[in-house]
């Protein structure tokens, strides 16, 4: 297993596949960009026809084989061995290249377009082996580095390619000519990294394909639908793409009539924001601990908002007509600030997209998977169109570029929140994360012993209010919580403790029903192969040492026999939310950051987990030293 998303590279299998879809994402942008600048200079005055109808035509082109091919394409790529087919997407790649090679020398427009189109074609075929590939190759810890690292180079590729594209058609046909050699040169070394990558067994070789796209869209949504978190990741990641494209599209005129620039200084405003995406995916595995941290996602869409927001009340007005050169452009008032906040812009939509694509990854049948990203890439699409026809209403209709910005800002926090309602998880998460990475400063060791799958109790010490939040904060698999019922009932607290589904419990004398209610619950989740944790001394430490272990554990394990995890938390009775009493104010500051440690022990079977030798191995381990 990779030791971190940058120790990938050494896998055989991931530098390929990195490699190959970098390139195509790269020659895909070198042509459109290119083939956007023949036309708003040369192919429109040629053609007679507007500059800006033709864009919108090569859009639409580019755009249109993702409704018509997508669903076809998801299910080729889960009958079939994907290594193979991504060669013979890449010979097509070649193909395609050297059509365009020949639209240039002939200099058609319409076959240039005509071109496009097949781009779109073969792009619409490696998009659902794009995602679907990851996680056959990659561990469950690696998948969210992967797909930091797959978005990192993406967005990279975007904007170089765009520049690459743009810049050489600007040298006339000399220009044309290394555009040609270039694009030709790219493909061939795409094909050549395509046959390092290893084979990938189907995943589901018996398949009957659906050749109509309709039906077997339709298919696809209603089979997403059943899985309401992989469905409403998907409506996530859609609405990113339609973020995106709104900044993508609108950034060159903004920098015209705002920002009083250039085309360099467009190209410099977006290179930023794709930086910024590109390190925004990079950072989600440091900041996540190498796991699925849906709380990024929360995290990432307040950023996206607050710093669109603050691109429009830096730049409010819509009137200059793109005099500055970069450098002129940088001494301007506000200009530092306008860049600033465009590549936090794409740092949090690195931080919201990584995490919900490896949500999908993770959470959706493997068999099934292809089809779904292929349904993802229709709904990415679609919006994608909607952006655009929203765009030309609200910016026909006497809108400027900064107000739609705005009103893009807004909508994304109107369309977060909806999503957060209806799936907490994502804000319970959030919370999670945020304090973790706040109030203490949390390390662990051990967390290994913890199986991957299967049922387990995790039995810990209990020293303060927020034990649970600690370890569901650094454990990756999902850990149903036992925790006396006063606790679970405590004020922002109880969302947290509601929404991860943990179970409230009261000794036998204080509430018997609650008691076998309680007991039941935990029976239930262990036959489901959910990983169940307590604190087997009911109650929390009120002088920092550990009470006797009572015999809960013991019937839940004659119960449903299942092994044993121990764990112990050290450090937390010096924080804030323990019992502790202090009184001196510099102490009371020393509490807002706690060093803690979750030192996890080998994993005992259930037959030999007694009350007694757990409380003697959770006290070995609480005495643990680093």
């Amino acid at each position: 297993m990779a030791q971190n998303q940058f120790s990938l590279f050494k896998q055989k299998f991931f530098s390929s596949f990195f490699i190959t879809q970098a390139l195509g994402a790269l020659n895909d942008n070198i042509y459109k960009s290119a083939l956007l600048i023949f036309i708003a200079f040369r192919a429109g005055d040629e053609l007679g026809l507007s500059s800006d109808l033709l864009n919108n035509i090569a859009a639409g082109l580019f755009i249109l084989p993702f409704f018509i091919f997508s669903a076809t394409a998801g299910q080729v790529a889960e009958k079939y061995e994907k290594s193979a087919l991504i060669r013979k997407i890449k010979l097509l790649e070649i193909t395609i290249m050297s059509l365009a090679v020949l639209g240039f020398f002939i200099n058609n427009i319409w076959f240039l377009l005509g071109i496009l189109f097949l781009m779109g074609f073969q792009s619409s075929l490696f998009g659902p082996i794009k995602y679907s590939i990851l996680p056959q190759h990659l561990s469950d810890k690696e998948l969210l580095g992967g797909n930091g690292m797959v978005e990192m180079g993406t967005f990279l590729s975007i904007i170089i390619g765009t520049v690459i594209g743009g810049m050489l058609i600007g040298f006339g046909d000399t220009g044309i000519q290394i555009l040609c050699v270039l694009l030709l040169v790219v493909s061939i070394t795409g094909y050549l990294s395509s046959r390092h990558i290893p084979q990938t067994p189907s995943a589901q070789a018996d398949l009957k394909i659906n050749w109509n796209p309709i039906s077997e869209t339709w298919k696809t949504f209603h089979y997403a639908r059943t899985n309401r978190v992989v469905f409403l990741s998907i409506l996530g990641i859609s609405w990113f793409w339609f973020y995106g494209a709104v900044f993508l599209t609108q950034i060159p005129n903004f920098t015209k009539v705002s920002l009083n620039g250039n085309e360099n200084v467009a190209t410099m405003i977006l290179a930023t924001f794709s930086i910024g995406i590109g390190l925004g995916s990079a950072l989600c595995e440091f900041l996540s601990g190498r796991k699925v941290e849906l709380g990024l996602v929360p995290f990432g869409a307040i950023g996206m908002t607050w710093f669109a927001l603050d691109i429009y009340f830096a730049n409010p007005y819509s009137e200059f007509t793109g005099d500055l050169g970069a450098l002129n452009f940088l001494i301007q008032e506000g200009a530092i600030r306008t860049l600033v906040n465009c590549a936090f812009v794409g740092i949090f939509g690195g931080f919201y997209i990584v995490p919900l694509y490896a949500l999908v990854q993770e959470r959706c049948e493997k068999n099934h998977l292809s089809r779904v990203i292929a349904g993802n890439n229709i709904l990415n699409a679609f919006f994608m169109v909607i952006a655009a026809l929203l765009a030309a209403v609200c910016l026909g209709n006497g809108m400027t570029i900064p107000q739609f910005f705005m009103l893009t800002a807004i909508l994304n926090a109107v369309v977060a929140l909806y999503i957060f309602t209806l799936i907490p998880e994502f804000l319970m998460r959030f919370l999670i994360w945020i304090l973790i990475n706040t109030i203490y400063r949390v390390k662990k060791s051990g967390i290994e012993n913890i199986p991957e799958e299967g049922p387990c109790v995790v039995v810990s010490n209990h020293v303060s209010y927020v034990d649970a939040l600690i370890i569901g904060g650094t454990v990756r698999r999902p850990i149903r919580f036992v925790m006396y019922h006063k606790i679970f009932k405590i004020p922002v607290l109880s969302f947290i403790f509601r929404t991860a589904k943990a179970i409230p419990i009261a000794g036998h004398k204080e509430n018997p029903e609650l008691l076998n209610k309680a007991m039941y619950q935990i029976s239930e989740a262990l036959d489901q192969g959910e990983v169940v944790c307590i604190f087997p001394e009911g109650k929390l430490t009120s002088d920092g040492e550990m009470n006797d272990f009572k015999s809960g554990i013991e019937r839940i394990l004659k119960e449903t026999p299942v092994p044993v995890v121990p764990m112990a938390l050290q450090g937390l009775w010096q924080s804030l939310f323990s019992r502790k009493t202090v009184n001196k104010l510099v102490d009371r500051v020393k509490r807002l950051r706690t060093k803690v440690r979750l030192v996890v022990g080998k994993p005992i079977p259930a037959d030999e987990a007694t009350k007694e030798q757990l409380y003697t191995i959770v006290s070995k381990l609480r005495n643990n030293k680093p």
